[in-house]
């Protein structure tokens, strides 16, 4: 089993409604497009930001056809494939097609609150089940439990193939613990946008991005800049998109980044229940900081 580098911003990619809340494919091909010709190191498909729970098996499946046959090999694609029942998800790794996939993103499992040997034990059990290198994700403000920097060290010493940890705690004494001593090859991404910057300067390797999907060019030059040890002008960059970072989520993922995207033309301000869009204060709000960054806005709400 080969390797992933995932140095770089990877951007978890959207998924674009219609007005009738079906998927819009078409839309998903621009973007796809739209991240692969500017910039994005690795594009990361049916994770949060993709809506995932709201989409059927189906859906999936051609989303992730669309995305796979889009990139064309022309950089890596990570596949979500999580869950909170170990058996079913082992039997999902053993009978899912991974033709064009590079790497699995795989969340501590949710609303159940395993302890932390049953976190240990969930993710020993992906590893051996999985085809694939294997990026554990820790999101405990959406799954109810940490995993803590114990947990995932073993993890990353005992499993071969879990490469990476897309690390979401927004915990930096956590994170720093894991990259000071995690094996060398082992790699720590952020995953929130907003503390990337400082998170690089401590070791990361870059990035899982919401925010790339509206502008990937720019935020991967942040990244890469950030990783060379430029750190002024990297520092420059994620200035100047610090007031989008706190309203992308201040109506939770993604509503904001899909209000961004709407306002530039990409795709309709729709989500699937439950989800809704911002409200109109934060979608105004937002549509004032683009301006500001002599970004042309045209959506409505």
């Amino acid at each position: 089993m080969s390797n992933i580098d995932l140095h770089g911003m990877g951007v978890a990619l959207i998924t674009p409604f219609k007005e009738n809340e079906s998927v819009d494919y078409e839309a998903l091909t621009r973007m796809v497009d739209h991240l692969v010709d500017n910039g994005s190191d690795y594009i990361v498909t049916l994770g949060t930001t993709a809506e995932t729970p709201s989409l059927c098996e189906e859906e999936k499946k051609e989303i992730t056809q669309i995305v796979v046959e889009r990139v064309g090999r022309r950089i890596p694609v990570v596949l979500g494939v999580g869950g909170n029942c170990t058996r079913n998800l082992i039997r999902q790794l053993e009978q899912t097609d991974f033709k064009g996939i590079d790497a699995i993103l795989s969340v501590v499992p949710y609303y159940n609150k395993p302890s932390q040997e049953g976190i240990y034990q969930h993710f020993k059990a992906v590893s051996r089940a999985s085809p694939l290198p294997v990026v554990l994700y820790n999101v405990p403000g959406r799954t109810g439990a940490n995993m803590l920097a114990k947990t995932t060290l073993s993890l990353a010493y005992d499993c071969e193939n879990i490469t990476a940890v897309k690390e979401a705690s927004g915990l930096i004494s956590q994170m720093d613990d894991i990259i000071k001593n995690k094996p060398a090859a082992f790699q720590v991404i952020s995953g929130d946008d907003g503390i990337t910057f400082p998170l690089i300067a401590l070791g990361a390797v870059g990035v899982i991005s919401v925010i790339g999907n509206a502008f990937p060019k720019e935020f991967s030059r942040m990244v890469r800049l950030a990783l060379e040890g430029d750190y002024t002008n990297a520092r420059i960059i994620h200035s100047r998109f610090a007031e989008l970072f706190e309203l992308l989520f201040v109506d939770g993922n993604p509503a904001g980044v899909k209000s961004m995207l709407n306002m530039m033309g990409f795709i309709e301000n729709r989500l699937r229940l439950p989800l809704v869009p911002t409200r109109i204060t934060t979608f105004e709000k937002i549509r004032e900081v683009l301006r500001k960054l002599n970004i042309k806005v045209e959506g409505r709400r």
